[in-house]
Formats: C-alpha cells, sequence, structure tokens
C-alpha cells in the first residue's frame, strides 16, 4: 500500500511512525508546507520508505497530484480543510479519513456518500481519540447489548506532573481547546437531543492510582454524529473532558469575563480579538515540551442484556513514549488515524461511502490493533 498523510505536525507525524512500522505499506509521503522539520522519530526512515512532501492543500491541482496512486489518505490538518480533501479523495478513487471535529463538516461530507459507493472507496471523519476512539467503542459496547439506557464518555489529555494554575499543558491546539470550552455541547437526555453550555456539570470521576481523582465537564465534538443518530433511540447519552480538580472554574471565569470572545474589541485605539491575545499569551506558558503527558478515558454502556441489567464499558489510561518522544495524545490520535486509514485499505471497513468511526470500524478489530500498539484498553 501506498499511504498519504496531509500534516507533518503531531499527529499527522505519528501517524506517519505507525504506517512505516506495518509490513504491507510500501511507501509513506507526509505533505504540508514545511517537511524540513520532521521529529527526530521519523529522521531514519526519510528517504527510503518515507518521503517527505510540500504541499499546499489549498491548491487542488496539487492535491489531486499528491493523491495519485495512493491506497489512502489521512488528514491530520485543521478540521476546515477535510470537506475540500474528502472531496478531491473521492474523485480520485481513494479511501480518504480525518482527524475531524467539527459535526457540522462531518453532515456536509456525507453528501459525498453516493459518489464514494460508486467509487468504491470509503471517507471516514472524526477518527482521533475523541470523536473517534471513544465512538467506536460506544458502538462496540452498544452492540454488545440488547437494549440500552445509557452512555457515557470521559476523555482527557493531562500532564503527568501537572502545575497550577491550570494543571493543563497543550497536546495539541489550544485554538482547538478553547473552541470546544465556548461551544454548546449536544446530548441526549430522556431520549431528545439538547444542548448544554461547555464546562457545565461538573462531576467527579475517580481513576486507579497514580492517577486519582479527576473532573469531568461538557465540551463540544466528542459524540460527533451520535446523538443525531440515537435520539429517541437511547435515553441518555453525552461526552465529557477530564481534566484535574479546579480546572473548570478558572476557565470558566475567563470565558465568562469576556477573554475568549471572538469579536474585536478596541483597546486604546487598536481593535483586538480577545481569544487572539488568550492564545498568544497562554500559549508560550501551556507549552512544557519536555513534560510527559497522559491520555484518560472512560466509556460505559448500560442497558439489559437476556432481560437482566448490564454494563459494558472500558477505561485506558495511556503515558507517552519518552523513549521515541511520541506523546500519549499522539499515540492515541495519530495511531487512531493510521489504524483506520490501513484498514481501509486492507479492506476491514464495514461500510463503502461516507461513515463515522462508530458506523464503520469493526469494534473488536480495531481494539485489537491497538494492543497491538501498546495502547492498552482495559474493560470494566
Amino acid at each position: 500500500m501506498r499511504m498519504l498523510v496531509l500534516g507533518a505536525g503531531l499527529q499527522g507525524s505519528a501517524c506517519a511512525y505507525d504506517l512505516l512500522q506495518q509490513s504491507d505499506v510500501a511507501e509513506v509521503a507526509i505533505a504540508d508546507l514545511d517537511v524540513g522539520s520532521l521529529p527526530a522519530f521519523l529522521t531514519p526512515y526519510v528517504g527510503q520508505r518515507l518521503k517527505p512532501v510540500v504541499l499546499d492543500v489549498r491548491k487542488s491541482d496539487a492535491v489531486r497530484e499528491a493523491m495519485r496512486g495512493c491506497t489512502a489518505v489521512m488528514s491530520a490538518i485543521p478540521y476546515y480543510f477535510n470537506l475540500d480533501l474528502a472531496r478531491l479523495a473521492v474523485e480520485a478513487g481513494v479511501h480518504f479519513s480525518d482527524l475531524g471535529g467539527n459535526t457540522e463538516i462531518v453532515f456536509q461530507q456525507k453528501v459525498l456518500d453516493a459518489d464514494a459507493i460508486a467509487r468504491n472507496v470509503s471517507v471516514v471523519p472524526d477518527c482521533g481519540v475523541a470523536p473517534g476512539m471513544v465512538n467506536i467503542l460506544a458502538q462496540h459496547g452498544i452492540d454488545r447489548l440488547d437494549a440500552v439506557d445509557a452512555v457515557k464518555i470521559y476523555v482527557g489529555g493531562l500532564p503527568q506532573h501537572p502545575e497550577p494554575p491550570l494543571n493543563y499543558q497543550i497536546v495539541y491546539s489550544l485554538e482547538g481547546v478553547l473552541d470546544y470550552y465556548t461551544t454548546l455541547s449536544w446530548v441526549v437526555r430522556d431520549g431528545k437531543r439538547q444542548r448544554v453550555k461547555a464546562l457545565s456539570e461538573l462531576e467527579s470521576v475517580d481513576f486507579p492510582a497514580p492517577l486519582g481523582r479527576l473532573e469531568a465537564f461538557h465540551t463540544a465534538g466528542g459524540l460527533s454524529t451520535m446523538a443525531f443518530r440515537y435520539e429517541g433511540r437511547i435515553r441518555t447519552m453525552e461526552y465529557k473532558t477530564l481534566r484535574y480538580p479546579g480546572h473548570a472554574a478558572i476557565m470558566e471565569a475567563i470565558r465568562d469575563l469576556g477573554l475568549l470572545g471572538q469579536e474585536p474589541v478596541d483597546v486604546k485605539g487598536v481593535k483586538v480579538v480577545p481569544r487572539d491575545v488568550a492564545v498568544a499569551v497562554m500559549t508560550p506558558r501551556l507549552t512544557r515540551k519536555q513534560s510527559p503527558d497522559l491520555v484518560a478515558l472512560r466509556v460505559t454502556v448500560a442497558g439489559t442484556r437476556a432481560g437482566s441489567p448490564a454494563t459494558v464499558g472500558w477505561q485506558l489510561v495511556d503515558r507517552c513514549d519518552e523513549t521515541r518522544g511520541i506523546t500519549a495524545m499522539m499515540r492515541t490520535t495519530g495511531f487512531s488515524l493510521s489504524i483506520t486509514g490501513l484498514m481501509q485499505g486492507r479492506g476491514q471497513i464495514l461500510h463503502r461511502g461516507v461513515r463515522t468511526p462508530d458506523e464503520a470500524m469493526p469494534g473488536a478489530a480495531y481494539i485489537a490493533e491497538l494492543a497491538a500498539r501498546g495502547v492498552m484498553l482495559q474493560p470494566l
């Protein structure tokens, strides 16, 4: 197989690394505006099975050329490019997956379904950890019960050694984090889909030592389209983000004071966007490249089996690979994307056309692929 990874940042680099570990992958092209500073764990492959490609994804002809001859394309670039990229992949007759994160764009991608089926390719958006991994696990749990009453999902990317005041460090895009903190979140309550405020409905979630107690609160995006699919079929469905205790109260105050707003304000005669200032000020203070991270995750599905109450679920605490310099967020997100592309190329996807991970990915096989990479989900 010949694979194309769009984006040479953290997740794209991790995706490319995992693809290079597979014997049935002959070549990996990693494309971005700048491919001159690839991480050390990729440099041994450059000039052999790894091909860096300078590419501007806004130039359709160049993207078409890069896709030519590929088995699958994996996008690890900002979500707002993914609709056009998915369309180009369908036109080129190659499989496509992305990290997604914006449900409205996923619905727009679903319009490509008939064309993708006609071209015998699959498009799988939202293939990170959340949305992505957790949705596959939720669906796998739903499939194992006769009737489902509640689905609850918790995920957090955290520093192993938290530092005040936020006890948080950047593990992907701070802009993306702030989007989740300021956007209404879809949930299903009493079988009806509704939206709730981000950072709301705080609860405690306990993990085994040494991690211990975390706090959980609503954020947008994690359910992807599942809230729409299961409205009227499941009574309760919700996704919450995990952080160390105290984080939500600080971020809620910052948000409610308007410091994350996107409307320009006048500052001494200059128009300034508050969120731009927040990102510029917080990014260097929350970037700790040498600080090891972890990803904590829990998915529970409650209902009945054979007429009796039953609950199935999984829990994960994954830590960074300090030897290779691959963070836990890269392992869970970037590897999830690579697994999707590999399963597309190997013909293991459940459906052609445009399907979200919970619709497309066989749960047991996906869990086994994670385990082969040392990402060990523990049944609850």
